[in-house]
């Protein structure tokens, strides 16, 4: 068990409700059951039973109940890719994602990745929201418009200068539509690389593919932006060579000018009070290469695929919004949220009958955002759900070598199971003792990763 210092700063039903799991007879199973979750902070909990057979005898081969585990249940991990809801699910999520994001710069012959696609043009971009209103923050020189010199921890950073005249309405808009906007700069771009190649838009079809994995970010001002890894390829996706003209410049000049393009503009009709809108990306747009590992650049594909990994399990919480969708605007009181996120969600909440298709209300947690998260295109690299059925593979394979049927032919054992949800989440004392596994199961990784990449042949997580 973990150094009882460890809980010395708990309150004391906290701390006697831990201390009563600690003592209870089936401790140490639950503490497995929590370390094969990760150390999950909300696990679901099962009730039922599984049976293996021999199909061609009738022999039962094994048999399991949870009948006799902790609480009469199985726990399993939530897999809740959000890092305020559940940092063990999302550190697996995250590294998941780092990867997808990774084999689709530096290629993995495991994932059907040849490691041929380094030398495909590829760059990481970001797009970023237009200004609704000067706000603060922390310029070169050091000093804010406001005459402060802000700390980057300052709460104030990314609020209004001048809470009325921000525009809120237009940034929660902005957010709402950003996702559409995206798919008409993705249009656009093959556009603008056909120009380039000098190419009809079928014509590039026949020779090239654009292939991308992005992740969305929340500026501390509540707008969204998008960092994406783009590439070019071959018809074929990865597998094949990307035509002569096809060039990190080319793919860079497309990017810019398909960004400016005026058919990436959302044209948002006046409703009520609010008048019609043109909402176009920001000018602050950055494009960069890519580089291979240890050519001595800064934006290499680990430091690429880590970034979008990290944001992959975030949303607006960092704005002092909720993660969760809000029932009333009352709840903003109960939680604490700072003005600036409020009157962002209040926007949300005024608009919703002005434009109802959007569904504003719905998503003012998010401050109006209803996209995808993490996104890729069809042939960028491998997928989450193949990364996931791998990593289920190798669990089923451990447990077969576990139950002794490894000698046995899957094909030739009927599984019968009956499975019932039983509730979730954990008492105060076993959140405590859940998240010390997690930060112990964490420590270990992070050790075994290092030790891995001193090795000579350098292996990524």
């Amino acid at each position: 068990m973990t150094n009882p210092a460890t809980f010395a700063g708990l309150d004391p039903t906290t701390l006697g409700d831990l201390l009563r799991v600690a003592g209870s007879p089936g401790f140490d199973r639950w503490q497995d059951q929590i370390r094969r979750t990760g150390g999950c902070a909300d696990p679901i909990h099962l009730r039922g039973w599984v049976v293996h057979k021999d199909k061609t005898t009738g022999e039962t081969l094994h048999h399991y109940s949870t009948e006799h585990e902790p609480g009469g249940r199985l726990r399993v991990a939530c897999g809740n890719r959000r890092a305020s809801r559940c940092p063990a699910c999302a550190w697996m999520y995250a590294g998941d994602t780092y990867r997808l994001i990774r084999a689709g710069l530096a290629g993995d012959e495991d994932k059907d990745v040849p490691v041929t696609i380094r030398d495909h043009p590829r760059v990481f971009a970001t797009l970023t929201a237009p200004s609704f209103g000067p706000v603060h923050n922390r310029p070169d020189h050091g000093v804010c418009r406001c005459g402060t010199r802000h700390t980057p921890e300052d709460p104030t950073l990314g609020t209004a200068l001048d809470p009325a005249t921000y525009d809120y309405a237009g940034a929660v808009l902005f957010n709402n539509y950003a996702g559409e906007m995206w798919a008409r700069f993705v249009n656009r771009l093959r556009r603008e690389i056909a120009k380039r190649a000098g190419l009809t838009q079928r014509e590039l079809a026949d020779t090239c593919r654009v292939s991308y994995g992005k992740v969305a970010e929340f500026q501390k001002r509540g707008a969204v932006h998008f960092h994406a890894v783009i590439r070019l390829d071959g018809t074929d996706g990865p597998d094949s060579t990307p035509p002569s003209w096809a060039s990190t410049s080319l793919l860079t000049d497309a990017i810019r000018a398909a960004a400016r393009h005026g058919y990436t503009t959302v044209n948002v009709p006046a409703a009520g009070e609010q008048p019609a809108r043109a909402l176009k990306w920001g000018r602050q747009l950055d494009v960069r290469p890519v580089r291979a590992f240890g050519d001595g650049s800064e934006l290499t594909e680990q430091a690429v695929a880590s970034y979008v990994a990290k944001y992959a399990t975030k949303a607006a919480e960092n704005t002092g919004t909720l993660d969760r969708r809000i029932g009333e605007l009352a709840e903003l009181d109960r939680h604490g949220v700072p003005d600036h996120a409020r009157r962002l969600i209040t926007a949300c909440r005024d608009l919703d009958a002005l434009y109802p298709d959007r569904r504003l209300w719905a998503w003012a947690h998010m401050l109006g955002f209803r996209g995808h998260f993490s996104s890729k295109s069809r042939r960028y690299s491998t997928t989450l759900g193949a990364l996931r059925q791998a990593r289920a593979d190798y669990r089923a394979a451990q447990e077969r070598e576990a139950l002794g049927l490894d000698d046995t032919e899957p094909d030739t054992v009927l599984v019968l199971a009956d499975w019932q949800y039983a509730g979730h989440g954990h008492t105060p004392g076993e959140s405590a003792l859940a998240a010390t596994i997690a930060r112990d199961l964490q420590l270990n990784r992070q050790a075994a990763r290092e030790a891995l990449a001193a090795l000579p042949d350098e292996r990524e997580w």
